[in-house]
């Protein structure tokens, strides 16, 4: 089955808490991944920053709006214990627990709701079907998510309109920034235009010069096939070179991505998608307008010796 939101893990949480005993988080999670019958590759499945398992921050939020109803008790750093109100609550049966019945049942709820550092929506608007089932990590990185890809799709729209000398430009600062050719001057004058929109040239892989890449970069809007990377291939091998990098603006065809698989030239593709994320990274065209930053206890700082 597909993971499950933090709103339906709340009450097969506190139903393995009944035998109210102290019950670590990380435990507790691996018994829900059983209950719920997740694939193994849901288990694994990461959230978008690739920090936590989406299935094991689902189950830490289903615990901290519990411990906020008072259902249970945290009794040490990520442990918790049921609470004789979240005894008395099993007792009477529900289907299931959600914003709802929290809000409705439980004052100490509703207040953390309410409160200005609480979440967002609000208490007045929160029903079971107004409440986001993502948890306030998955919210802000998906958001983060659909904002980086609307300025990737725009950044590529105005390296498709710069003109051809712009793109060598772009392409040398880019690959310095990732720690190749150098210095801008050295990048500079290892890679010289062509007439068609494209680059081609070489690159120092270091430093020091102890190998070298070769580039072929296109500003196109159509796919690149299998011919152009074979040419491509072909170049390379006709210079006994061992590695290069074929950068363009639209795609690559299946055919051409397949053919990179089977020759011992190692030549990596980088797409229009991955160009502009890569922009974005090593912030060429690109500046910061905000930055947030999540904060977690540090516990070291809380052990008395």
């Amino acid at each position: 089955m597909a993971i499950p939101d933090y709103q339906t893990i709340m009450l097969p949480l506190l139903k393995l808490a009944a035998d109210q005993k102290e019950h670590a988080i990380n435990d507790v999670s691996e018994q829900l991944e059983d209950k719920f019958d997740l694939s193994e590759a849901d288990k694994k499945q990461f959230l978008p920053s690739g920090r936590q398992r989406v299935f094991r921050n689902r189950v830490g939020w289903a615990r901290v709006y519990l411990v906020k109803a008072e259902l249970l008790e945290s009794t040490r750093r990520g442990f918790f214990r049921i609470t004789e109100r979240g005894l008395k609550l099993l007792a009477e049966k529900p289907k299931g627990i959600n914003y709802k019945l929290l809000l409705e049942k439980y004052p100490e709820f509703e207040a953390f709701w309410k409160a200005p550092t609480g979440p967002i929506p609000t208490a007045q608007t929160a029903t079971t079907e107004t409440v986001s089932v993502e948890t306030p990590e998955e919210t802000l990185e998906y958001a983060y998510q659909r904002i980086r890809q609307n300025l990737a799709q725009d950044l590529l729209t105005l390296v498709m309109e710069s003109s051809p000398s712009f793109f060598e430009k772009l392409v040398v600062q880019l690959l310095v920034k990732m720690g190749y050719g150098g210095s801008i001057k050295d990048a500079g004058e290892a890679v010289g235009g062509t007439a068609d929109g494209g680059i081609d040239g070489i690159i120092k892989e270091d430093r020091l010069g102890l190998d070298v890449i070769y580039i072929q970069a296109k500003r196109w809007q159509g796919t690149v096939d299998r011919t152009e990377v074979h040419k491509f291939a072909g170049a390379l091998q006709g210079q006994r070179a061992k590695k290069g990098i074929f950068i363009t603006t639209s795609r690559f065809s299946n055919g051409a991505l397949d053919y990179l698989k089977t020759i011992e030239t190692k030549i990596i593709p980088i797409d229009g998608g991955e160009l502009a994320q890569l922009m974005i990274d090593y912030d060429i065209g690109v500046t910061p307008t905000a930055r947030y930053e999540t904060k977690r206890i540090d516990s070291d700082y809380f052990a008395e010796e």
